[in-house]
């Protein structure tokens, strides 16, 4: 471990403010692993006068790189890439070290920070307006896209560094600077990554000002990030609790949100659907990350004809996953982030069992040598109802309900067939929230409705696959609860960007719009 934490610069003892000189003369705060419990390092995180200049810093920076034309902006993003690339085992590691994420999903999101910068590179020549013929003769209108300003990006710890990507790469292309505020159950990633960002920009002759970072309590140095007028934008992601806190103080200033909250995602299984691509489904989005993802699997809604063989297939295969040390090969799923993570899912367990539910398996905290540091569970599946109070929020840990809707046949007429899946979707749509979701089918109706107006209420509805595992090339993001907002791929650079339409008299004469005649 010493060795991976001196290749990516991680002392004993790190400063938890830069913006283009370290700082942090706070309290310390301790990285410690879920993995057994042990500190890694820790952080001197940043007073408010600290937090003031890093902000002043970044806007500094952000006057001279919003002159930057946008594909030379690229370049630096370019070698932030490749940069990633050289780091990625490193870093992915200590992922993995500060999460409790198995190995190949430490290296996983480091990947995507890799993706999201090669995104971004293309992303640099094709910052595009629109051109619009004017009704005025001689006149010449179009729009463009100008850089906003200082972007303040509020990380969560189950991805404390895809999340700073996404956001940070498609900004800085934009030509903004961006402030980092990472969890604090995750700050060792935030200052590897950083410190990656800085050598690239000084190595390009660029002010690495651009690529802030703040580490400090979220009731002190979180209240003045989003209080301050000086960030037009925050894009913050965590739960929902944390998004109408961010939602109110920076509309009240009016300044602009991306929102990326809570998930309650359901996949539905049809009676046409195939349960050699459902289980395996099921279990990546259910376990993955023990349960702590944002587009985590948490609802089943199986067809009654489909409800007992899906059942026993995943009791089998929920048998079948390894739990242990994240960083040992054949590990499928390692522990909770901690004991209070620990603490809400055996509360909600015993929630779903007063309001009727049954545990089918699982749902138990594990102890012994094998599971140091108190934060390992054994995945859970319940059967429960929608209506549940329990069911209606989420609760980050691997608890996956099962629900049933439908006859107990496979509906061969079309009215059947329709009726049952509005009930299904229905049941579907039936939560706050509204992130990722997904349908199993083989039949065209069934795939078709769920993908229609009427169908699926969530940003991101699939066809045959899992709730987890977004692609970057597409804009992630829900509706509801989740925030609205948009991150990653698309057309969601157009949030870090201020828009202006522009037109242009190239006559001898000032007519003017909708035919008015002034002063005649």
């Amino acid at each position: 471990m010493r060795e991976i934490l001196k290749e990516l610069g991680i002392e004993e003892i790190n400063s938890g403010g830069f913006c283009g000189e370290w700082m942090g003369s706070a309290e310390r705060l301790d990285s410690v692993s879920p993995i057994d419990g042990a500190s890694i390092a820790a952080v001197s995180q940043v007073r408010s006068e600290e937090y003031g200049r890093i902000v002043s810093r970044a806007a500094e920076a952000f006057a001279s790189w919003r002159m930057v034309p946008a594909p030379v902006r690229g370049e630096t993003v370019r070698r932030l890439g490749n940069a990633l690339r050289e780091a990625k085992s490193a870093l992915g590691t200590l992922v993995t070290l500060e999460t409790g994420k198995i190995r190949a999903e430490g290296e996983g999101e480091v990947q995507e920070m890799i993706d999201i910068c090669d995104f971004a590179v293309g992303l640099s020549r094709q910052l595009y307006g629109l051109t619009m013929h004017s009704e005025r003769p001689l006149h010449r209108m179009y729009e463009q896209w100008h850089p906003l300003g200082v972007v303040g990006v509020i990380s969560a710890f189950n991805f404390p560094v895809a999340v700073w990507s996404w956001n940070g790469a498609l900004a800085s292309v934009c030509g903004d600077a961006v402030l980092w505020k990472p969890s604090s159950k995750t700050p060792l990633t935030a200052i590897a990554c950083t410190k990656i960002a800085e050598r690239v920009c000084r190595d390009t002759g660029v002010d690495p000002a651009i690529f802030s970072l703040v580490i400090g309590r979220g009731s002190t140095i979180g209240e003045e990030l989003i209080h301050d007028r000086r960030l037009p934008l925050v894009s913050a992601t965590g739960s929902c609790r944390m998004g109408y806190r961010i939602g109110e103080v920076v509309g009240k200033r009016l300044g602009r949100t991306i929102l990326e909250l809570g998930g309650n995602n359901a996949i539905i299984v049809t009676s046409y659907a195939d349960l050699d691509l459902v289980v395996p489904a099921i279990l990546f989005g259910a376990v993955g990350t023990a349960g702590q993802r944002c587009t985590s699997t948490r609802r089943i809604i199986v067809h009654e004809s489909m409800r007992k063989a899906l059942v026993e297939r995943l009791l089998s295969a929920y048998k079948q996953v390894r739990i242990g040390n994240p960083l040992e090969d054949g590990t499928l799923m390692g522990p909770l982030i901690d004991s209070g993570a620990v603490g809400d899912m055996m509360a909600a367990i015993e929630r779903v069992k007063s309001e009727g539910g049954a545990i089918l398996c699982g749902g138990e905290t594990l102890s012994g040598d094998k599971y140091p540091g108190g934060c390992y569970v054994s995945p859970c599946i319940a059967e429960a109802k929608n209506e549940f109070a329990v069911v209606q929020e989420e609760t980050f840990a691997p608890i996956l309900y099962i629900m049933s809707y439908g006859g107990s046949s496979r509906p061969t007429d079309s009215a059947t067939l329709q009726r049952e899946t509005d009930e299904a979707i229905a049941m579907h749509n039936d939560v706050p929230q509204g992130l990722s979701s997904a349908v199993f089918t083989h039949h065209v109706i069934e795939s078709e409705m769920f993908l229609s107006a009427a169908g699926s209420d969530c940003g991101i509805a699939n066809v045959n696959i899992g709730t987890s595992g977004a692609e970057i090339g597409g804009a992630f993001g829900g509706e509801k609860e989740t925030g609205g907002g948009r991150e990653s791929g698309s057309d969601a650079w157009r949030a870090y960007m201020r828009r202006q339409t522009n037109t242009i008299n190239w006559s001898t004469e000032l007519p003017l719009a909708q035919g008015i005649k002034f002063g005649e």
